[in-house]
Protein backbone atom coordinates (compact mmCIF):
# COMPACT_ATOMS: atom_id res chain seq x y z
CA UNK A 1 0.00 0.00 0.00
CA UNK A 2 1.40 3.41 -1.02
CA UNK A 3 1.39 6.56 1.10
CA UNK A 4 -0.93 8.26 -1.44
CA UNK A 5 -3.80 5.81 -0.80
CA UNK A 6 -5.65 4.47 2.16
CA UNK A 7 -7.50 1.16 2.09
CA UNK A 8 -10.82 1.31 3.91
CA UNK A 9 -11.09 -2.03 5.65
CA UNK A 10 -14.35 -1.38 7.46
CA UNK A 11 -17.17 1.12 7.52
CA UNK A 12 -19.41 1.69 10.50
CA UNK A 13 -22.92 0.82 9.39
CA UNK A 14 -25.54 -1.54 10.73
CA UNK A 15 -22.97 -3.95 12.24
CA UNK A 16 -22.52 -5.84 9.01
CA UNK A 17 -18.70 -5.63 9.04
CA UNK A 18 -16.38 -4.68 6.17
CA UNK A 19 -18.06 -3.61 2.96
CA UNK A 20 -16.78 -4.69 -0.44
CA UNK A 21 -17.94 -4.79 -4.02
CA UNK A 22 -17.04 -7.82 -6.11
CA UNK A 23 -14.60 -8.89 -3.44
CA UNK A 24 -12.62 -5.60 -3.55
CA UNK A 25 -12.29 -2.89 -0.94
CA UNK A 26 -12.72 0.76 -1.93
CA UNK A 27 -9.58 2.93 -2.35
CA UNK A 28 -9.43 6.66 -1.50
CA UNK A 29 -6.60 8.92 -2.60
CA UNK A 30 -5.32 11.57 -0.22
CA UNK A 31 -7.17 14.42 -2.04
CA UNK A 32 -10.46 12.56 -1.61
CA UNK A 33 -9.88 12.22 2.10
CA UNK A 34 -9.04 15.92 2.29
CA UNK A 35 -12.32 16.76 0.60
CA UNK A 36 -14.12 14.40 2.96
CA UNK A 37 -12.48 15.98 6.00
CA UNK A 38 -13.61 19.42 4.82
CA UNK A 39 -17.15 18.41 5.65
CA UNK A 40 -17.95 19.47 9.21
CA UNK A 41 -19.44 17.08 11.73
CA UNK A 42 -22.79 18.78 11.31
CA UNK A 43 -22.68 18.18 7.55
CA UNK A 44 -21.27 14.67 7.41
CA UNK A 45 -22.11 12.34 4.58
CA UNK A 46 -24.26 10.35 6.93
CA UNK A 47 -26.18 13.45 8.01
CA UNK A 48 -26.67 14.40 4.37
CA UNK A 49 -28.36 11.06 3.88
CA UNK A 50 -30.64 11.92 6.81
CA UNK A 51 -30.15 8.59 8.54
CA UNK A 52 -27.83 6.89 11.03
CA UNK A 53 -25.74 5.03 8.45
CA UNK A 54 -22.20 6.32 7.68
CA UNK A 55 -21.28 5.50 4.11
CA UNK A 56 -18.08 6.40 2.29
CA UNK A 57 -18.09 4.29 -0.84
CA UNK A 58 -19.41 5.42 -4.21
CA UNK A 59 -21.56 2.32 -4.55
CA UNK A 60 -23.29 2.92 -1.23
CA UNK A 61 -23.64 6.70 -1.67
CA UNK A 62 -25.41 6.16 -4.99
CA UNK A 63 -27.57 3.35 -3.67
CA UNK A 64 -28.91 3.93 -0.20
CA UNK A 65 -32.65 3.58 -0.53
CA UNK A 66 -34.62 0.57 -1.66
CA UNK A 67 -32.02 -1.40 -3.64
CA UNK A 68 -30.83 -4.94 -3.41
CA UNK A 69 -29.01 -6.19 -0.33
CA UNK A 70 -25.52 -4.68 0.01
CA UNK A 71 -26.37 -1.81 -2.39
CA UNK A 72 -29.65 -0.29 -1.26
CA UNK A 73 -31.38 2.33 -3.58
CA UNK A 74 -30.55 5.83 -5.03
CA UNK A 75 -30.30 9.14 -3.14
CA UNK A 76 -30.94 11.78 -5.86
CA UNK A 77 -30.58 9.97 -9.19
CA UNK A 78 -27.14 11.38 -10.07
CA UNK A 79 -24.36 9.01 -11.07
CA UNK A 80 -20.98 10.30 -9.86
CA UNK A 81 -17.81 8.92 -11.49
CA UNK A 82 -15.52 8.74 -8.45
CA UNK A 83 -15.38 9.05 -4.69
CA UNK A 84 -13.98 12.61 -4.46
CA UNK A 85 -16.64 13.90 -6.87
CA UNK A 86 -19.31 12.16 -4.83
CA UNK A 87 -18.12 13.84 -1.65
CA UNK A 88 -18.18 17.24 -3.35
CA UNK A 89 -21.59 16.42 -4.82
CA UNK A 90 -22.95 15.67 -1.36
CA UNK A 91 -22.27 19.27 -0.43
CA UNK A 92 -25.10 20.30 -2.78
CA UNK A 93 -27.43 18.36 -0.48
CA UNK A 94 -25.91 19.57 2.77
CA UNK A 95 -25.44 23.20 1.72
CA UNK A 96 -21.80 23.02 2.76
CA UNK A 97 -19.58 25.62 1.02
CA UNK A 98 -16.00 25.05 2.21
CA UNK A 99 -14.29 27.20 -0.46
CA UNK A 100 -14.21 30.83 0.65
CA UNK A 101 -13.18 33.90 -1.35
CA UNK A 102 -10.46 35.83 0.52
CA UNK A 103 -11.53 39.15 -1.07
CA UNK A 104 -15.25 39.10 -0.32
CA UNK A 105 -17.77 37.10 1.73
CA UNK A 106 -18.83 34.64 -0.96
CA UNK A 107 -18.40 30.89 -0.48
CA UNK A 108 -18.60 27.98 -2.93
CA UNK A 109 -19.18 24.22 -2.92
CA UNK A 110 -16.66 23.67 -5.70
CA UNK A 111 -13.07 24.88 -5.93
CA UNK A 112 -13.62 25.41 -9.69
CA UNK A 113 -16.46 27.83 -8.92
CA UNK A 114 -14.19 29.76 -6.56
CA UNK A 115 -11.52 29.91 -9.27
CA UNK A 116 -14.00 31.36 -11.77
CA UNK A 117 -15.31 33.80 -9.17
CA UNK A 118 -11.80 35.12 -8.46
CA UNK A 119 -11.72 36.46 -12.02
CA UNK A 120 -14.36 39.03 -11.00
CA UNK A 121 -11.73 40.48 -8.66
CA UNK A 122 -8.71 40.11 -10.94
CA UNK A 123 -10.56 41.12 -14.13
CA UNK A 124 -9.07 38.12 -15.88
CA UNK A 125 -10.95 37.09 -19.04
CA UNK A 126 -9.11 34.12 -20.54
CA UNK A 127 -11.86 33.05 -22.95
CA UNK A 128 -11.49 35.07 -26.17
CA UNK A 129 -13.90 35.29 -29.10
CA UNK A 130 -12.08 34.50 -32.36
CA UNK A 131 -14.49 36.65 -34.40
CA UNK A 132 -14.36 39.91 -32.44
CA UNK A 133 -12.39 41.54 -29.64
CA UNK A 134 -14.64 40.48 -26.76
CA UNK A 135 -13.31 38.33 -23.91
CA UNK A 136 -15.06 36.42 -21.14
CA UNK A 137 -14.24 34.99 -17.74
CA UNK A 138 -16.15 31.73 -18.40
CA UNK A 139 -16.35 29.35 -21.34
CA UNK A 140 -20.15 29.11 -21.12
CA UNK A 141 -20.39 32.91 -21.47
CA UNK A 142 -18.18 32.70 -24.56
CA UNK A 143 -20.37 29.90 -25.98
CA UNK A 144 -23.51 32.04 -25.51
CA UNK A 145 -21.75 35.05 -27.09
CA UNK A 146 -20.74 32.99 -30.15
CA UNK A 147 -24.44 32.69 -30.98
CA UNK A 148 -24.48 36.44 -31.74
CA UNK A 149 -22.09 35.65 -34.62
CA UNK A 150 -23.72 32.42 -35.77
CA UNK A 151 -27.28 33.68 -35.29
CA UNK A 152 -28.10 30.44 -33.48
CA UNK A 153 -31.19 30.62 -31.27
CA UNK A 154 -31.72 27.11 -29.93
CA UNK A 155 -34.47 27.93 -27.42
CA UNK A 156 -37.90 28.21 -29.08
CA UNK A 157 -41.18 29.41 -27.58
CA UNK A 158 -43.89 26.77 -28.08
CA UNK A 159 -46.64 29.42 -28.06
CA UNK A 160 -45.24 31.82 -30.68
CA UNK A 161 -42.48 31.92 -33.28
CA UNK A 162 -39.85 33.63 -31.16
CA UNK A 163 -36.49 32.00 -30.50
CA UNK A 164 -33.77 32.87 -28.00
CA UNK A 165 -30.02 32.45 -27.55
CA UNK A 166 -30.29 31.75 -23.85
CA UNK A 167 -32.60 29.48 -21.89
CA UNK A 168 -33.23 32.15 -19.25
CA UNK A 169 -34.42 34.57 -21.95
CA UNK A 170 -37.00 32.01 -23.05
CA UNK A 171 -38.07 31.56 -19.42
CA UNK A 172 -38.62 35.31 -19.03
CA UNK A 173 -40.43 35.45 -22.38
CA UNK A 174 -42.87 32.72 -21.30
CA UNK A 175 -44.09 35.05 -18.56
CA UNK A 176 -45.49 37.30 -21.31
CA UNK A 177 -47.81 34.47 -22.31
CA UNK A 178 -48.67 33.44 -18.76
CA UNK A 179 -48.94 37.03 -17.49
CA UNK A 180 -46.92 36.01 -14.46
CA UNK A 181 -45.30 38.92 -12.60
CA UNK A 182 -43.96 37.51 -9.35
CA UNK A 183 -41.81 40.51 -8.37
CA UNK A 184 -43.81 43.28 -6.67
CA UNK A 185 -42.67 46.80 -5.80
CA UNK A 186 -43.29 47.50 -2.10
CA UNK A 187 -43.63 51.25 -2.72
CA UNK A 188 -46.18 51.24 -5.54
CA UNK A 189 -48.58 48.84 -7.25
CA UNK A 190 -46.28 47.80 -10.08
CA UNK A 191 -45.26 44.18 -10.62
CA UNK A 192 -42.52 42.70 -12.81
CA UNK A 193 -41.68 39.42 -14.50
CA UNK A 194 -37.98 39.64 -13.65
CA UNK A 195 -36.14 40.53 -10.46
CA UNK A 196 -33.59 42.78 -12.20
CA UNK A 197 -36.41 44.87 -13.73
CA UNK A 198 -37.84 45.36 -10.22
CA UNK A 199 -34.36 46.32 -9.00
CA UNK A 200 -34.04 48.91 -11.78
CA UNK A 201 -37.56 50.17 -11.06
CA UNK A 202 -36.74 50.71 -7.37
CA UNK A 203 -34.24 53.38 -8.45
CA UNK A 204 -37.16 55.50 -9.66
CA UNK A 205 -38.21 55.68 -6.00
CA UNK A 206 -34.74 56.05 -4.47
CA UNK A 207 -33.33 58.32 -7.19
CA UNK A 208 -30.19 56.16 -7.19
CA UNK A 209 -28.01 56.54 -10.29
CA UNK A 210 -25.02 54.25 -9.75
CA UNK A 211 -23.65 54.36 -13.31
CA UNK A 212 -21.50 57.47 -13.74
CA UNK A 213 -19.98 58.81 -16.96
CA UNK A 214 -16.22 59.28 -16.57
CA UNK A 215 -16.19 62.08 -19.16
CA UNK A 216 -18.95 64.35 -17.84
CA UNK A 217 -21.01 64.75 -14.63
CA UNK A 218 -23.99 62.71 -15.86
CA UNK A 219 -25.15 59.63 -13.95
CA UNK A 220 -27.64 56.92 -14.93
CA UNK A 221 -29.85 54.40 -13.18
CA UNK A 222 -29.26 51.72 -15.84
CA UNK A 223 -26.02 50.37 -17.28
CA UNK A 224 -27.49 50.37 -20.80
CA UNK A 225 -28.33 54.07 -20.48
CA UNK A 226 -24.69 54.83 -19.64
CA UNK A 227 -23.54 52.68 -22.58
CA UNK A 228 -25.75 54.63 -24.99
CA UNK A 229 -24.66 57.93 -23.47
CA UNK A 230 -20.98 57.10 -23.96
CA UNK A 231 -21.61 57.13 -27.71
CA UNK A 232 -22.29 60.87 -27.47
CA UNK A 233 -18.66 61.25 -26.42
CA UNK A 234 -17.14 58.69 -28.79
CA UNK A 235 -19.36 59.61 -31.75
CA UNK A 236 -19.97 55.91 -32.32
CA UNK A 237 -23.06 55.17 -34.43
CA UNK A 238 -23.14 51.41 -34.92
CA UNK A 239 -26.70 51.16 -36.31
CA UNK A 240 -26.74 51.95 -40.04
CA UNK A 241 -29.74 52.54 -42.29
CA UNK A 242 -29.66 50.14 -45.26
CA UNK A 243 -31.56 52.61 -47.46
CA UNK A 244 -29.43 55.72 -46.98
CA UNK A 245 -26.10 56.77 -45.47
CA UNK A 246 -27.40 57.73 -42.03
CA UNK A 247 -26.14 55.98 -38.91
CA UNK A 248 -27.48 56.02 -35.36
CA UNK A 249 -26.22 55.43 -31.84
CA UNK A 250 -29.41 53.60 -30.79
CA UNK A 251 -31.53 50.89 -32.41
CA UNK A 252 -34.69 52.76 -31.39
CA UNK A 253 -33.51 55.84 -33.34
CA UNK A 254 -32.83 53.70 -36.41
CA UNK A 255 -36.30 52.13 -36.14
CA UNK A 256 -37.93 55.59 -36.02
CA UNK A 257 -35.77 56.79 -38.93
CA UNK A 258 -36.84 53.82 -41.10
CA UNK A 259 -40.37 55.24 -41.00
CA UNK A 260 -39.15 58.21 -43.08
CA UNK A 261 -38.50 55.67 -45.85
CA UNK A 262 -41.64 53.58 -45.36
CA UNK A 263 -43.94 56.54 -44.59
CA UNK A 264 -45.31 54.61 -41.61
CA UNK A 265 -47.05 56.78 -39.00
CA UNK A 266 -48.47 54.37 -36.43
CA UNK A 267 -49.36 56.95 -33.76
CA UNK A 268 -52.75 58.58 -34.50
CA UNK A 269 -54.34 61.57 -32.79
CA UNK A 270 -57.81 60.66 -31.47
CA UNK A 271 -59.03 64.27 -31.80
CA UNK A 272 -58.04 64.99 -35.40
CA UNK A 273 -56.79 63.16 -38.48
CA UNK A 274 -53.07 63.64 -37.85
CA UNK A 275 -50.69 60.69 -37.52
CA UNK A 276 -47.09 60.59 -36.32
CA UNK A 277 -44.06 58.35 -36.64
CA UNK A 278 -43.05 58.88 -32.99
CA UNK A 279 -44.98 58.77 -29.72
CA UNK A 280 -43.11 61.88 -28.54
CA UNK A 281 -44.40 63.84 -31.57
CA UNK A 282 -47.97 62.71 -30.85
CA UNK A 283 -47.59 63.72 -27.20
CA UNK A 284 -46.40 67.22 -28.20
CA UNK A 285 -49.21 67.50 -30.78
CA UNK A 286 -51.87 66.65 -28.17
CA UNK A 287 -50.93 69.86 -26.36
CA UNK A 288 -52.35 71.86 -29.29
CA UNK A 289 -55.75 70.37 -28.34
CA UNK A 290 -55.37 70.54 -24.55
CA UNK A 291 -53.56 73.88 -24.46
CA UNK A 292 -51.00 72.40 -22.05
CA UNK A 293 -47.73 74.34 -21.86
CA UNK A 294 -45.53 72.59 -19.30
CA UNK A 295 -42.26 74.41 -20.09
CA UNK A 296 -42.15 77.75 -18.25
CA UNK A 297 -39.66 80.57 -18.73
CA UNK A 298 -37.97 81.41 -15.41
CA UNK A 299 -37.47 85.05 -16.45
CA UNK A 300 -41.00 85.94 -17.55
CA UNK A 301 -44.53 84.50 -17.44
CA UNK A 302 -44.44 82.77 -20.81
CA UNK A 303 -44.97 79.02 -21.11
CA UNK A 304 -44.38 76.64 -24.03
CA UNK A 305 -45.57 73.26 -25.23
CA UNK A 306 -42.05 72.23 -26.36
CA UNK A 307 -38.61 72.49 -24.79
CA UNK A 308 -37.23 73.60 -28.17
CA UNK A 309 -39.62 76.57 -28.19
CA UNK A 310 -38.57 77.51 -24.67
CA UNK A 311 -34.92 77.33 -25.75
CA UNK A 312 -35.62 79.67 -28.67
CA UNK A 313 -37.50 82.03 -26.39
CA UNK A 314 -34.66 82.16 -23.83
CA UNK A 315 -32.44 83.76 -26.46
CA UNK A 316 -34.77 86.80 -26.37
CA UNK A 317 -33.65 87.34 -22.77
CA UNK A 318 -29.96 86.61 -23.28
CA UNK A 319 -29.78 88.33 -26.65
CA UNK A 320 -27.37 85.62 -27.76
CA UNK A 321 -27.26 85.12 -31.54
CA UNK A 322 -24.29 82.89 -32.36
CA UNK A 323 -25.38 82.07 -35.95
CA UNK A 324 -24.32 84.79 -38.42
CA UNK A 325 -25.33 85.16 -42.07
CA UNK A 326 -22.24 85.46 -44.30
CA UNK A 327 -24.13 87.54 -46.88
CA UNK A 328 -25.66 90.18 -44.65
CA UNK A 329 -25.24 91.50 -41.07
CA UNK A 330 -28.11 89.46 -39.65
CA UNK A 331 -27.50 87.04 -36.79
CA UNK A 332 -29.71 84.28 -35.39
CA UNK A 333 -30.13 82.39 -32.15
CA UNK A 334 -30.69 79.06 -33.94
CA UNK A 335 -28.88 77.32 -36.79
CA UNK A 336 -32.22 76.26 -38.31
CA UNK A 337 -33.35 79.90 -38.46
CA UNK A 338 -30.15 80.88 -40.25
CA UNK A 339 -30.68 78.05 -42.75
CA UNK A 340 -34.19 79.30 -43.52
CA UNK A 341 -32.91 82.87 -43.80
CA UNK A 342 -30.34 81.88 -46.43
CA UNK A 343 -33.16 81.10 -48.86
CA UNK A 344 -33.98 84.85 -48.91
CA UNK A 345 -30.57 85.41 -50.54
CA UNK A 346 -30.71 82.49 -52.93
CA UNK A 347 -34.36 83.10 -53.83
CA UNK A 348 -34.85 79.35 -53.63
CA UNK A 349 -38.42 78.24 -53.00
CA UNK A 350 -38.37 74.46 -53.22
CA UNK A 351 -41.78 73.88 -51.62
CA UNK A 352 -44.46 74.24 -54.32
CA UNK A 353 -48.21 74.25 -53.84
CA UNK A 354 -49.87 71.62 -56.06
CA UNK A 355 -53.16 73.59 -56.19
CA UNK A 356 -51.83 77.00 -57.24
CA UNK A 357 -48.63 78.60 -58.54
CA UNK A 358 -47.24 79.68 -55.19
CA UNK A 359 -43.89 78.43 -53.88
CA UNK A 360 -42.31 78.73 -50.45
CA UNK A 361 -38.82 78.71 -48.98
CA UNK A 362 -39.95 76.75 -45.93
CA UNK A 363 -42.00 73.59 -45.60
CA UNK A 364 -43.96 75.12 -42.69
CA UNK A 365 -45.07 78.02 -44.88
CA UNK A 366 -46.37 75.64 -47.54
CA UNK A 367 -48.17 73.63 -44.87
CA UNK A 368 -49.91 76.77 -43.54
CA UNK A 369 -50.72 77.90 -47.08
CA UNK A 370 -52.42 74.58 -47.91
CA UNK A 371 -55.03 75.37 -45.27
CA UNK A 372 -56.20 78.30 -47.38
CA UNK A 373 -57.25 75.69 -49.96
CA UNK A 374 -58.66 73.11 -47.55
CA UNK A 375 -60.28 75.64 -45.20
CA UNK A 376 -58.94 73.74 -42.17
CA UNK A 377 -58.53 75.94 -39.11
CA UNK A 378 -57.07 73.66 -36.42
CA UNK A 379 -56.20 76.37 -33.87
CA UNK A 380 -59.25 77.36 -31.78
CA UNK A 381 -59.59 80.22 -29.33
CA UNK A 382 -60.70 78.90 -25.92
CA UNK A 383 -62.44 82.18 -25.07
CA UNK A 384 -64.58 82.64 -28.18
CA UNK A 385 -65.66 80.70 -31.27
CA UNK A 386 -62.94 81.93 -33.63
CA UNK A 387 -60.54 79.51 -35.29
CA UNK A 388 -57.27 80.09 -37.15
CA UNK A 389 -55.05 78.55 -39.79
CA UNK A 390 -51.82 79.33 -37.94
CA UNK A 391 -50.77 79.30 -34.30
CA UNK A 392 -49.22 82.75 -34.79
CA UNK A 393 -52.65 84.11 -35.81
CA UNK A 394 -54.24 82.56 -32.72
CA UNK A 395 -51.49 84.03 -30.56
CA UNK A 396 -52.13 87.54 -31.94
CA UNK A 397 -55.89 87.08 -31.50
CA UNK A 398 -55.51 86.07 -27.84
CA UNK A 399 -54.15 89.58 -27.15
CA UNK A 400 -57.61 90.98 -27.94
CA UNK A 401 -58.85 89.04 -24.90
CA UNK A 402 -55.92 89.68 -22.60
CA UNK A 403 -55.40 93.32 -23.62
CA UNK A 404 -51.69 92.66 -24.05
CA UNK A 405 -49.90 95.15 -26.32
CA UNK A 406 -46.28 94.04 -26.44
CA UNK A 407 -45.13 96.46 -29.16
CA UNK A 408 -44.56 99.90 -27.58
CA UNK A 409 -43.82 103.14 -29.39
CA UNK A 410 -40.56 104.62 -28.07
CA UNK A 411 -41.72 108.19 -28.84
CA UNK A 412 -45.14 108.15 -27.20
CA UNK A 413 -47.18 106.01 -24.81
CA UNK A 414 -49.06 103.98 -27.41
CA UNK A 415 -48.84 100.18 -27.54
CA UNK A 416 -49.90 97.71 -30.25
CA UNK A 417 -51.03 94.11 -30.50
CA UNK A 418 -49.25 93.55 -33.83
CA UNK A 419 -45.74 94.65 -34.78
CA UNK A 420 -46.96 95.79 -38.21
CA UNK A 421 -49.39 98.24 -36.61
CA UNK A 422 -46.58 99.80 -34.58
CA UNK A 423 -44.50 100.15 -37.76
CA UNK A 424 -47.35 102.05 -39.45
CA UNK A 425 -47.80 104.23 -36.35
CA UNK A 426 -44.09 105.21 -36.33
CA UNK A 427 -44.65 107.06 -39.63
CA UNK A 428 -46.79 109.60 -37.79
CA UNK A 429 -43.61 110.58 -35.93
CA UNK A 430 -41.16 110.33 -38.84
CA UNK A 431 -43.51 111.89 -41.41
CA UNK A 432 -42.71 109.04 -43.82
CA UNK A 433 -45.26 108.59 -46.60
CA UNK A 434 -44.01 105.68 -48.70
CA UNK A 435 -47.17 105.15 -50.79
CA UNK A 436 -47.46 107.54 -53.77
CA UNK A 437 -50.51 107.90 -55.98
CA UNK A 438 -49.55 107.34 -59.62
CA UNK A 439 -52.57 109.26 -60.96
CA UNK A 440 -52.14 112.66 -59.25
CA UNK A 441 -49.45 113.93 -61.68
CA UNK A 442 -51.49 113.07 -64.82
CA UNK A 443 -54.61 114.71 -63.39
CA UNK A 444 -52.64 117.98 -62.81
CA UNK A 445 -51.40 118.06 -66.41
CA UNK A 446 -54.88 117.55 -67.79
CA UNK A 447 -56.19 120.64 -66.03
Amino acid sequence: MTSETLRILSVYGQGEGPLAVDGRDTLFVASELEALSSLSADHSVAKSLNCSVRLVRLEELTGHQGGRKGRPGVLCGKVIPNNANMIVHMMTHSGEKPYRCDQCTKRFSYSSHLKIHMRTHSGEKPCKCDQCTKRFSRTNHLNIHMRTHSGEKPYRCDQCKMRFRQKRHLKFHMMIHSGEKPYKCDQCMMRFSQNYILKNHMRTHSGEKPYKCDQCPKCFSLKDQLKRHMRTHSGEKPYKCDQCTKCFSRTSDLKIHMRTHSGEKPYKCDQCTKCFSRTSDLKIHMRTHSGEKPYKCDQCTKCFSRTSNLKIHMSTHSGEKPYRCDQCPKRFSLGSTLKRHMSTHSGEKPYKCDQCTKSFCQKEYLKSHMRTHSGVKPYKCDQCTKRFIRTSHLKIHMRTHSGEKPYKCDQCTKGFIVKGNMKIHMRTHSGEKPYKCDQSASVGKAT
